[in-house]
């Protein structure tokens, strides 16, 4: 018969292996969490996305407000809801310095981004981060971004859509490096990058971030480590809830990327003083 003390030893094994479980989950979940958006300017960080579903939205509903939830749907192929890309192939060229600052700090600056899913504008944050805002104006007049594929969806622990790598395949970049900034802007709470916010990505070092960036489709809990520089327009978060609806595939064994099930392509980016 069990005595009462070896029963009360049992019981408190039995709640430290829960707790030891529960770290371990945490854990990986936060891993998964702080590498998943680092773009890869020479450096993968992503190999962890396998472990992601996809995600599924209804879209019928019009009325659905820019924060909801995104609910997960099963790992089958959703049909593709986007259009067929524009004749063209992205742009190689790469640059050995940051450009020259040019933007007026004081003006408001959008950002269009034209893609076989719709059109998605970008008030873009001048004042707070003139060197990744001046960057973008940059390199849109450049027709980087032109024919680009956005190539990774993440659908579970964070919510982003990642985008601004000519090669498809989250390692390319511009060919230089622009600083972190706005790094304490007001929309980040308790580590969430609001639904709406678009940042860039980096490869987890300072002032690594160049081309890469990710538009957050539902509320992501980040460190506050990724230049949050322009806020998605209302129509604009319709249309990612619907690239987000169609789901992501596996993990690419290669890149680790879960790249979206639509098509998610930029025909034409630019960047307008308004």
């Amino acid at each position: 018969m069990v005595s009462q003390e070896q029963r009360r030893r049992q019981l408190a094994r039995e709640k430290f292996l829960r707790q030891q479980q529960r770290r371990t989950e945490a854990r990986r979940k936060a891993r998964i969490r702080n590498s998943v958006i680092a773009s890869s300017l020479g450096v993968v960080l992503v190999g962890s996305l396998a472990l992601y579903t996809t995600g599924a939205l209804d879209q019928d509903d019009d009325s659905t407000n820019a924060n909801a939830e995104v609910t997960p749907s099963p790992t089958s192929k959703a049909p593709d809801p986007c259009a067929k890309p524009a004749k063209g192939e992205p742009k190689s060229e790469t640059w050995k310095k940051e450009p020259a600052l040019s933007i007026d700090k004081s003006a408001k600056y959008t950002m269009t981004l034209d893609t076989t899913c719709g059109e998605i504008e970008v008030a873009l944050k001048a004042s707070a981060a003139p060197h990744t805002v001046n960057s973008f104006s940059f390199l849109a007049d450049k027709g980087y971004f032109d024919h680009t594929k956005c190539h990774r969806l993440t659908t579970e622990g964070i919510y982003v859509l990642q985008c601004g790598d000519p090669t498809g395949t989250g390692t390319g970049g511009p060919g230089y490096t622009i600083p972190d900034e706005n790094l304490k802007d007001e929309s980040l709470k308790d580590n969430i990058y609001p639904a709406g916010t678009v940042a860039m990505a980096n490869t987890g070092q300072k002032d690594s971030g160049g081309s890469q960036f990710f538009l957050v489709y539902q509320d992501s809990q980040l460190p506050p480590s990724y230049t949050p520089f322009g806020t998605v327009s209302e129509d604009g978060m319709k249309v990612l809830k619907k690239i987000a609806g169609a789901g992501a595939q596996p993990a690419d064994p290669t890149t680790g990327n879960t790249a979206p099930n639509a098509t998610v392509v930029i025909d034409k980016a630019t960047v307008a003083k308004s």
